[in-house]
């Protein structure tokens, strides 16, 4: 038996315990010491069933994604041969769920006879946020258990359930309360003395969905969401050839669309962007053990779009919020934005209505700034003002209480410059949340100089806590996200300059596989936004035109976007598709003219590599001058708060995989023909001549 697996008796039942800590993965020796289980267990003439179950907190997580690309070089013992013998068993073996059972766990307990689990158990198939598609019978046995119509949209979002609705989906046959050896054992010994039938969920033929269009249809309802991404489509085929093929035809189709996804970029960019979502919240002088504050109430300053959308991941989580207004007008909008997005949720289904009313009645209203006094956090989310920042933090200053966590959300400010404001700034730290706050998974938080390692402990833990991404970043101008932005937006201006239109940049970055290109995302923004930033700089500075004058001249004929219903595109009421507007591209003319440009034809090949790799050169900088701590953080900022595509991994894992010496030399190129703006970065330059890689310390690479 292997050190990983035990084998006791309980009676007449065996107990198969899986003890591979920290979430008894299916890791080399755990599959050899199930089979060996099994064997045990059916050789024994006094025992008549078995339970497999997992010791510490869970029960099998699945397969160990870091032996993916690093196969065992020893021939081992597989799951495939875990399957075969629970299948096979002579005797019934339940499956005895604890924790999770997600990927190739439950794929393992779907290869018993039958299932329980307790009432805090989750179950699930996730590969497919990996890249990848269940590959050891799961898009298989799951639809033959539980229909196609059930098994497929499960299958294809990744999403997991809790035992009472697996129980309901009869994914589960019993929900077992208190210790689940104990419960499983007990379940066991009831099949037992009822003569249960070995269940194999190989032997049962998958029902027809109840329309033949039922696959072409579900293929179109994903097609939006999930464009670009190759897992989906195929999981999409594999459950179909659950229904049309004999069991071992569809196990050998499963394997075959499997194998196309494992060999795909996508899958290494997406398995990159696991391992680097996990590694962002690791400070390296910030230890695991500091001490964090506890944050039981929120305080929200501002009620517009971000304030309110704020709140709202505050409200999710049941966390009391103070919403602070400077006027009853402007708060009660506030309220009704945050109520309309919850009645809409509600309309969808996600929520219910009893949820909407308790998330309303978490929210205390007021235009009064004492009201913030026992807030465990104070978030400011006013104007990008520098003036007016350090005014509302002079006010929190007076009146928060001292252990308060004082965070402000700016997007470009100086967070330095804003804590000076008051006498503790080791309280004071950025939080900066993306737009729609309450929908984007992206909280950059940028670390002031005295921001204290308890401050940031408490961010970065309660970021999690309201279901962000959180990443520390250090203090410039735009910080990660939009220091790199600006670069990108810029690039993106200059094409237009020299011969292209805001739809031919935006067409080619979509087709690349942005959610949206720069200019509708501008227009989606609002470019009032931009525009005061460049004003405020225009005058740090003494200049009287910005770099980008067409944004300018829009903003001055006050199209700010889609909420004036006119930007870099035009848009008709009620619909927020861009439409190209003659008057935009009048104005590029113009300026390009002025600008004495001889406009060409610029391919989309020349859109896609001067936008993304100034990203990438940018990000270089960022990362020599320690504004980022990883390569790796500045691809979870891009994939969470920019719509950058996850299956390319991010820009500086997609800069990787170009390889470092190509893009440095097309960097080169573009620096001879467009000037200072294309310097290559120093540790570009570095690791491109070493051959070396900005991720070379991240797995699944």
């Amino acid at each position: 038996m292997s050190d990983l697996v035990d084998f006791t008796k309980r009676g007449a039942v065996g107990v198969i315990t899986v003890n591979n800590p920290p979430v008894n993965a299916l890791s080399v020796g755990v599959p050899q010491g199930i089979v060996e289980g099994v064997k045990a267990g059916n050789a024994d003439p006094e025992i008549k069933a078995m339970v497999l179950v997992g010791g510490g907190r869970g029960f099998i997580a699945g397969a160990d994604i870091s032996e993916f690309f690093n196969p065992p070089k020893e021939k081992a013992v597989t799951i495939f041969d875990v399957l075969d013998a629970l299948e096979a068993s002579d005797k019934p073996v339940v499956a005895g769920v604890h924790g999770n059972a997600l990927g190739g766990g439950l794929e393992v307990a779907l290869a018993c006879h039958y299932r329980c689990g307790v009432a805090s158990a989750h179950f699930g198939l996730p590969e497919v946020k990996l890249g990848i598609l269940p590959g050891a019978g799961g898009t298989q046995r799951l639809p033959r258990l539980i229909g196609p119509e059930r098994a497929l949209p499960l299958i294809v979002s990744g999403d997991f359930v809790p035992a009472d609705k697996a129980l309901e989906l009869s994914i589960i046959d019993l929900v077992v309360a208190g210790d689940i050896t104990s419960g499983a054992i007990d379940y066991a010994n009831k099949l037992v003395a009822d003569g249960s039938n070995l269940r194999r969920i190989r032997d049962i033929q998958t029902p027809k969905p109840s329309s033949d269009a039922f696959f072409a249809d579900f293929e179109k309802s994903i097609a939006r969401r999930a464009r670009g991404f190759l897992a989906p489509f195929n999981i999409i085929k594999c459950v179909q050839a659950a229904v049309d093929l004999p069991f071992d035809e569809g196990i050998a189709r499963e394997r075959e669309l499997f194998d196309e996804c494992m060999k795909s970029e996508q899958a290494r960019g997406l398995m990159h962007l696991f391992f680097a979502e996990r590694t962002c919240t690791k400070i390296p002088d910030v230890p695991k053990d500091t001490p964090k504050k506890k944050i039981d109430t929120a305080a929200i300053l501002g009620a517009g779009t971000m304030g309110g959308g704020i709140a709202m991941n505050f409200l999710n989580v049941g966390i009391p919020v103070t919403l602070v207004e400077r006027d009853q007008e402007a708060l009660d909008r506030g309220l009704g934005i945050i109520r309309g997005n919850y009645e809409n949720t509600a309309k969808k289904g996600r929520i219910t209505q009893d949820d909407v009313e308790a998330r309303m009645g978490l929210i205390n209203a007021s235009t009064d700034y004492q009201d913030i006094a026992e807030a465990d956090i104070v978030i400011e989310a006013v104007f990008e003002e520098m003036d007016i920042k350090k005014e509302v933090f002079a006010k929190i200053d007076e009146i928060a209480k001292p252990d308060a966590v004082l965070a402000t959300n700016t997007s470009t400010l100086d967070v330095d410059e804003i804590a000076a404001a008051t006498k503790r700034p080791e309280s004071v730290i950025g939080t900066h949340f993306f737009s729609p706050a309450n929908v984007m998974k992206l909280l950059e938080n940028v670390r002031g100089a005295k921001s204290s390692k308890e401050t940031i402990a408490t961010v970065m833990d309660i970021g999690k806590k309201i279901g962000k991404v959180p990443v520390l970043v250090g203090i410039c101008d735009g910080f990660v996200g939009n220091r790199m932005l600006h670069h990108y937006g810029r690039e993106a201006y200059k094409l237009l300059m020299e011969g292209a239109l805001p739809q031919d940049v935006d067409g080619a970055l979509y087709d690349y596989g942005l959610a949206m290109g720069p200019f509708a995302m501008g227009d989606l923004a609002g470019l009032d936004v931009g525009w005061r930033i460049r004003k405020r700089k225009m005058a740090e500075l003494g200049l009287n035109r910005s770099d980008s004058p067409v944004s300018d001249e829009l903003c001055e004929r006050g199209r700010y976007g889609q909420k004036t219903g006119a930007g870099w595109y035009r848009y008709e009421k009620g619909n927020r598709t861009p439409i190209p507007d003659p008057e935009v591209k009048e104005l590029i003319l113009a300026e390009s003219e002025r600008e004495g440009m001889k406009r060409r034809t610029i391919t989309t090949e020349e859109i896609v590599q001067r936008c993304m790799y100034q990203l990438v050169n940018e990000g270089a900088k960022i990362l020599e001058e320690g504004i980022a701590l990883r390569a790796s953080d500045i691809d979870v900022i891009y994939a969470n708060g920019y719509g950058f595509p996850r299956y390319r991994g991010g820009p500086m894992f997609y800069a990787d995989r170009v390889g470092l010496k190509s893009v440095y030399d097309t960097v080169s190129k573009f620096y001879d023909e467009h000037g200072e703006a294309w310097k290559p970065a120093p540790l570009l330059k570095r690791l491109a001549e070493k051959g070396e890689t900005f991720n070379a310390q991240n797995p699944g690479r």
